[in-house]
């Protein structure tokens, strides 16, 4: 039988009942759950079971048929065995060389089992479930016999394989869960791929003449070679939005949802984005590993002088410590590492984030729920009543929050937070532009953090290369200098996928508030004095930072220009 959320969630979206009729039945029954819900619809005569079946064949891009009004084979048994018919409850409707056509009662049907069963393809076609009993029941059953009795010995030793093939099928990474129905397989098989090849997102993107599927691997977009086919979308859609607890019904709005899978041992959370498009509804699905959460700062990409420069900042009793760039810099993972760092036993620490992308053990952390007032500041102004030692917090985006993790900064909390600025004294103007006065601004920061991710040169490929004089001009890099440096490149191989890179780590800027910087805070100093001063007082920009990471032979001067901007280097 199929879901009763997923029908009446139909029944809603195409009209087939009026509000006014569902807000009668749902007043008459208000503790009950959908099934009841849908029953009492149908049964008050406001919705027809055979409109239902036709619009929930639509929405799963499958035929529908009316079995009380359909003729019926005239043998079913010569098509299908009734030990088959009743554990799989299909009703065969008509047989070829190499594809059996059967009618269901649900759209999502496991019928995998069956096919290999038979060795034919399974076509399903809906129908309402009453009629499917109905039909199985006469075809198969004579009045005066029980079904037992009608299983010949040839059935009952199907229905032992079928009982076998059932309980002995290993769950492996392309089938993560007990029910692999054809398109419930699909996607289970591109999360499967996506996972194995590393992908941080998976976008499903209807075209108007095909449905492509793209990994995004190493921040770069990479289309699958072989993406389902376009007849094959809505239904794909729509198993992801059932994963993701989100409305099938609702198409017209964009909805977030999260799916949890896991992947030969390993768990995965899946942050499900939709979006209305001319030709459907795209889908990004963010694939959150959990093992990111261990990574500690050398892996992040810091050199040993910025790791110990930053270890000592993010070690301090109090203050306020941002992480900037741009959305996918890797702001929220540099967070978490700085927190697995300090997770001792003898520190509370409590996060408020919109939304929890990785749960931490030893953590307390905090969702935000607008929709019941559980905002950044209505959590954060709750979370100071937990006596906690350190707090993060997602994302500063308004004066209340500012102005309460600085407060909180300034009542000895140590706080971390993100903000989207270009590079790390803009953060400063940031917080000014937002409403903060510059001398909060000033004696809460102790240091922001710019950074940029590059991909990294493949270990298994890697080879030493002599850069052109042009590339090394365009990265500002005197050839001198360059004869003592060790340039290497990825030529590609199996476990880069010929990519020539495997994995990204960050390129830094360290901005830190002295003395000086306070004082130029203090009196409205602007973004690039700020800048200015601070390159003064030795800051490395991300792109010196790249070059190093370069002349180290760890990525490459393209992935490094691809991401920084060149600059006039002070004193």
């Amino acid at each position: 039988m199929a879901d009763s959320t997923l029908i009446l969630q139909v029944v809603e979206s195409r009209g087939l009942v009026s509000n006014e009729q569902l807000r009668v039945v749902r007043e008459s029954l208000p503790k009950a759950g959908d099934e009841e819900i849908l029953e009492a619809l149908y049964s008050k005569g406001y919705a027809d079971r055979k409109s239902v079946v036709r619009e929930l064949a639509k929405e799963f891009a499958i035929d529908s048929i009316d079995l009380s009004e359909a003729p019926w084979p005239d043998d079913a048994r010569s098509l299908l065995p009734e030990a088959l018919a009743r554990r799989f409850q299909v009703f065969p409707l008509s047989v070829g060389r190499d594809r059996i056509r059967v009618a269901v009662s649900d759209p999502l049907q496991e019928l995998d089992t069956l096919s290999h069963l038979l060795g034919k393809q399974v076509e399903p076609v809906l129908a309402a479930e009453e009629d499917l009993e109905i039909a199985i029941d006469a075809s198969y059953l004579d009045s005066h016999e029980t079904a037992s009795a009608r299983l010949s010995k040839e059935e009952r030793k199907l229905a032992d394989e079928v009982q076998v093939a059932e309980s002995g099928v290993e769950i492996s990474a392309n089938m993560m869960g007990e029910d692999d129905a054809p398109i419930i397989r699909l996607v289970q098989v591109i999360i499967s791929d996506a996972v194995r090849l590393r992908a941080s997102d998976i976008h499903f993107e209807p075209l108007e003449t095909r449905f492509r599927v793209r990994f995004r691997i190493d921040g770069q977009l990479q289309e699958l070679p072989n993406p389902p086919p376009r007849r094959l979308q809505l239904p794909v859609i729509s198993r992801i939005k059932v994963m993701g607890k989100m409305s099938i019904a609702e198409k017209r709005l964009p909805q977030d949802g999260r799916i949890q899978v896991k992947v030969e041992g390993t768990e995965y959370d899946l942050r499900v984005s939709t979006l209305p498009t001319a030709y459907g509804e795209s889908i990004v699905m963010r694939v959150l590993d959990k093992s990111g959460l261990m990574l500690g700062l050398p892996e992040l990409g810091f050199l040993p002088d910025d790791q110990e420069s930053y270890e000592r900042m993010i070690a301090m009793p109090d203050g306020m410590l941002l992480v900037t760039g741009p959305t996918g810099s890797g702001k929220t993972t540099t967070l978490y590492s700085c927190l697995h760092h300090l997770n001792k036993p003898d520190r509370k620490i409590i996060t408020v984030e919109d939304p929890i992308e990785y749960q931490m053990p030893g953590i307390n952390q905090v969702p935000v729920k607008k929709e019941i007032g559980m905002s950044f500041s209505a959590a954060l102004k709750a979370i100071l009543r937990q006596a906690p030692n350190i707090i993060m917090i997602g994302e500063i985006r308004d004066l209340e929050t500012a102005e309460i993790a600085i407060n909180a900064s300034l009542t000895g909390h140590m706080v971390f937070s993100t903000l989207h600025t270009n590079d790390a004294p803009s953060a400063v103007t940031r917080l000014v532009d937002i409403g903060v006065k510059p001398y909060l601004v000033a004696t809460s920061l102790r240091a922001a953090l710019a950074q940029r991710l590059v991909r990294k040169i493949c270990p298994s490929c890697q080879e030493r290369y002599e850069p052109t004089i042009r590339e090394m001009h365009a990265i500002g890099l005197d050839p001198e200098a360059a004869r003592a440096a060790t340039f290497m490149r990825g030529r590609g191989c199996d476990e880069c996928h010929e990519q020539g890179f495997r994995g990204r780590f960050g390129v830094f800027e360290i901005f830190k508030v002295d003395e000086e910087v306070e004082r130029l805070i203090y009196s409205n100093g602007t973004a690039a004095q700020l800048r200015s001063l601070s390159r003064q007082l030795g800051m490395r920009s991300m792109r010196e930072d790249g070059v190093r990471k370069v002349m180290s032979g760890m990525t490459t001067v393209e992935e490094v220009l691809s991401v920084t901007v060149d600059e006039p280097v002070f004193g």
